[in-house]
Formats: C-alpha cells, sequence, structure tokens
C-alpha cells in the first residue's frame, strides 16, 4: 500500500555511497527529502543530482538532510559521480542509497509497473522530525523534477507547522499567507497576527509572514 501523507516514514538499513545508513538514525531530529532515481548514468538523473549538490547551503539553512536511492550498486554509483561533478560543475555530498534489492524501493512504493517493472519513478518524500511523511511529489521517469518547488514546500510546511496559517498560491517565501479558518477569536488573532490582516471573505483572510520582521 502507498505511504500516505501523516504515516511514518518506514525506517530502514541499506547500503550507500557513504557507507551503511540506518534511515530513522540518520535523519535524527532533522527534515529530510528522500528523492528516487531510475537508475545510474541517466541524463535526467546527472542533471537533478548535480543541483541538488549546489543546493547544499539551502538545504542546510532549512535543517534538511537529503538523501538519493537508486537501484544500482554503490560502486556505479561512485563511478557516476564522477561523470555529475564533472559535467554539472559541482561536488556531490549527499548519500545516494544502492537499492540492489529494491528494498527502500518497495517500502516506499518507487516502482511502478504500469509505467516500468524495472525502474523507479521519480518519487519525493518529504519527513519531518518525528519521521512522518508530510508530502510527496510524483514524476515519471522522463520528467526532471523542480527543485525551486521541493524547496518551496518545505518553506511552507515549515512554516505552517509553526503558525496558524496556510499558504496560497504560488506563494513563495517572503509573500502574504492566509490565516486559517479554524481561527476564529478576534482577540487570540490580534495576538498572532500583530501585523494585522485583510478580510477578503470571512473564511479568506491575507496577512504578512508573521515569522518575518517589518
Amino acid at each position: 500500500m502507498a505511504l500516505r501523507l501523516g504515516d511514518i516514514a518506514p525506517d530502514f538499513t541499506q547500503q550507500s555511497t557513504a557507507g551503511d545508513i540506518h534511515f530513522h538514525q540518520w535523519l535524527g531530529d532533522s527534515w529530510g527529502v528522500l528523492f528516487s532515481h531510475p537508475k545510474d548514468f541517466t541524463p535526467v538523473c546527472t542533471t537533478e543530482l548535480g543541483y541538488t549538490a549546489k543546493l547544499k547551503d539551502e538545504f542546510a539553512r532549512r535543517g534538511v538532510k537529503v538523501l538519493a536511492v537508486s537501484v544500482d550498486d554503490v560502486e556505479s554509483h561512485k563511478r557516476w559521480l564522477g561523470d555529475i561533478n564533472e559535467t554539472q560543475d559541482t561536488d556531490v555530498q549527499f548519500p545516494i542509497l544502492a537499492d540492489t534489492d529494491r528494498a527502500v524501493s518497495d517500502l516506499y512504493d518507487m516502482i511502478h509497473p504500469n509505467a516500468n517493472d524495472t525502474l523507479t519513478v521519480r518519487s519525493v518524500f518529504f519527513i519531518d522530525p518525528k519521521k512522518k511523511v508530510r508530502a510527496t511529489i510524483t514524476y515519471p521517469a522522463s520528467t526532471g523534477r523542480n527543485f525551486d518547488e521541493i524547496l518551496r514546500v518545505i518553506d511552507s510546511l515549515q512554516l505552517t507547522d509553526g503558525h496558524s496559517v496556510a499558504t496560497p498560491v504560488n506563494w513563495k517565501y517572503g509573500e502574504d499567507v492566509i490565516i486559517v479558518p479554524s481561527l476564529q477569536d478576534p482577540e487570540l488573532i490580534r495576538q498572532k497576527f500583530p501585523k494585522g490582516y485583510t478580510a477578503v471573505k470571512p473564511y479568506l483572510r491575507i496577512t504578512p509572514q508573521p515569522d518575518l520582521e517589518s
């Protein structure tokens, strides 16, 4: 059965380019992004892993650990890393799981037989410090992921965890947000949102992002 939002991300132990990964222990108190790749030495994956490496500081600033997974072995991964670093002008430092037995791929339902019965789809799992799956995105093998969107989702999850807000369509960090409809007490609203808000409709109340200074 596919993982659902709010499920505990399955734990596992698997080999990687950084040695054995005991997943929950490796995550610790961090957020995590687990993302799969169809196989090594494929063009789209090469660009994705290279771009992810360039976002190292962006993930670190958000307290996020990144973990890639492919069904090839560690030695194949290490050879591929040379190509990635060369062609993408970067230095990949995050681990790549060597899921040769498909243990992780099966746990996270990364192989979709009606698309391809041997290759993993491009799955992305957003996992919070309590090890809960908070969001997922799935792409076909032919479509490269938008990592700006991956960062945007992380920003939204972290913001909405700490404040009584939701993020509107196409929201980006720093833009106005929406006060959740469940919050109705006027005094509590004033306390939580001292910058004020605009009530477009009773259920649509727009306020500046609350964790930013004026």
